[in-house]
């Protein structure tokens, strides 16, 4: 006798079953507080806030603080669009162009690229934390097969999904993490997809700071003469134009060639010797 208890096997394994559930639940206690605290935004309007109207009321004082911190004002900025990224709230373009509006194509450019990216790792490490592939191995053999596709060619399907701004951002954040895409792959096809939208957004900011002064003074007055049917008229779908639209989904094509070269070389070569058909009178 050691003094130690044996426990049965079938309570071993039972006992290995609870403890597995339980740091499964663990893990996704991160995601559970982002969904609920992204549903209780949603539900508040707080993400409205982000908006044109906002910013045009508050200009001059945004301006002015960032003339006196702008290192702080910059960090404050990535601050909140990591959190509205990682929280999957519909307001990414909009804080893409008021960061060309206040900070410049370059500057605004760059703060909207880091906080973009740090966002949507931060998610997808706690989506592929609580889930990983577990869902699509419960989904099913075709799920299995869809995912392991997309991981051959992971970089080019993200670069397409990244460059073609028609997919929602928190979507192509969620998909990679479900479907097992390493982080290193996901993170560099992350920051080379968002680039050229990202910067032509905050190009379209930089020219609409002059818009921005005119609508803040028009209100101002409108306001000043006591009336209460005071609003401003301009929308941001205005300056995103077609042109853009169809130039980012241009470099989404091209992204999807390197694969199309790779599966035409696949059907033309001939099968290795391995895999050709055996002649029966041999």
């Amino acid at each position: 006798m050691t003094g130690k208890n044996i426990l049965p096997d079938n309570a071993a394994s039972a006992l290995a079953e609870a403890n597995s559930a339980t740091f499964s639940r663990r893990r996704c206690i991160p995601l559970a507080v982002v969904i609920v605290a992204s549903g209780v935004i949603l539900l508040m309007g707080w993400h409205r806030e982000l908006s044109f109207e906002t910013l045009v009321r508050h200009h001059e004082a945004l301006r002015e603080f960032i003339g006196l911190h702008a290192v702080y004002a910059v960090t404050v900025y990535i601050v909140l669009y990591v959190t509205v990224v990682a929280l999957s709230l519909p307001a990414g373009i909009y804080l893409t162009v008021i960061g060309g509006i206040l900070f410049g194509t370059a500057l605004g450019g760059t703060a909207a690229v880091i906080g973009a990216t740090g966002g949507a790792v931060l998610i997808f490490l706690i989506a592929r934390s609580a889930v990983g592939e577990h869902l699509v191995r419960r989904a099913g053999a075709v799920a299995q097969k869809l995912a392991q596709g997309f991981r051959a060619e992971a970089f080019s399907y993200l670069l397409f999904l990244r460059l073609v701004p028609l997919f929602p951002f928190w979507l192509v954040n969620l998909v990679p993490a479900v479907c097992g895409v390493g982080l290193a792959t996901y993170t560099a096809a992350t920051v080379v997809g968002i680039i050229p939208a990202t910067y032509a957004f905050a190009f379209v900011g930089a020219g609409l700071d002059s818009v921005v002064t005119a609508q803040q003074a028009a209100y101002q007055s409108c306001l000043a003469l006591g009336r209460d049917d005071c609003r401003l008229t301009f929308h941001l779908r205005d300056a995103i134009t077609p042109d853009l639209l169809a130039a980012l989904a241009v470099l989404g094509v091209l992204a999807l060639i390197p694969i199309v070269v790779q599966r035409s070389r696949a059907l033309r070569s001939p099968p290795s010797q391995a895999e050709a058909p055996r002649d029966p009178s041999t």
